[in-house]
């Protein structure tokens, strides 16, 4: 059996149920060289095959391999196995490898950084929402802002995964131009960094404030919609239920009074 197993945020506490049994019980874990760091001090009894930056193909290879072997593996994500992780390379290279006939494959879900990071700041994502990568590794970025435009039209709350590095520092500032020409200078906006790591933060800025907000790969910005706001310190973004609701129980509490 192979898995695809997204581990979340990088502590165990945030691990599901799921993917910690799953890890448990394989022969052999396959990750990324910082991935498989943070899960040897949970499993340190385990073989771990890994690779470095950009090494996905080979990492896939490698759990394929194993797996037709008849071992039990797990090709391991932070976050989700499906968001931005490995489940659909791995099924892509068992189909080059002509080995979906010969194994099984099962993705474990995880806790992907848009939530575990919404959750630091409230409840920034309580309507429809959009994920989008500022990254142009495999997406041409004249797509990603045709993507960012396209959100920010709509008034979609946003998550934006990999918002800068050392070789794109600019593609952040050109996302933030953008938002401001669809959404007004005081959306509030939430910042989430080394989520379930050492390190971890979360603060607020106002949208006119976030292109001169540092910002990182291991940093999630959370936009909100048109209806965002502050509650105490928390990032909220209503779902409605008050606005349709709250005359009525209004209506009722003075009713049985």
């Amino acid at each position: 059996m192979l898995y695809v197993v997204g581990f979340g945020p990088g502590d165990e506490k945030r691990m599901t149920m799921e993917a910690r049994e799953v890890l448990s019980r394989v022969d052999v874990i396959v990750g990324y060289r910082a991935y498989n760091a943070l899960l040897r001090s949970i499993f340190p009894e385990k073989e771990y095959l890994e690779t470095g930056m950009r090494g996905e193909m080979e990492r896939c290879r490698l759990a394929v391999e194993e797996t037709l072997k008849g071992r039990e593996v797990a090709v391991v994500c932070s976050g989700d196995a499906g968001i931005y992780g490995m489940a659909g390379l791995v099924l892509e290279t068992a189909e080059q490898m002509d080995a979906t006939e010969r194994i099984e494959i099962e993705v474990v879900a995880g806790v992907t950084a848009a939530l575990s990071g919404a959750a630091l700041l409230g409840a920034p994502l309580g309507h429809d929402l959009a994920i989008i990568s500022l990254s142009d590794l495999m997406t041409p970025w004249e797509l990603v802002l045709k993507r960012l435009k396209a959100a920010a039209e709509a008034d979609f709350c946003i998550a934006l995964y990999n918002p800068s590095s050392h070789s794109r520092q600019a593609h952040f500032t050109e996302a933030c131009e953008i938002l401001l020409k669809y959404r007004g200078e005081d959306t509030l906006c939430g910042l989430a960094r080394n989520i379930g790591r050492e390190g971890e933060c979360a603060q607020t800025v106002l949208l006119k404030d976030l292109a001169e907000t540092q910002v990182d790969m291991q940093t999630v910005v959370l936009i909100g919609n048109s209806r965002t706001r502050k509650i105490g310190n928390y990032m909220v973004t209503p779902r409605g239920y008050l606005e349709k609701y709250g005359d009525r129980q209004q209506n009722d509490k003075e009713t049985t009074a």
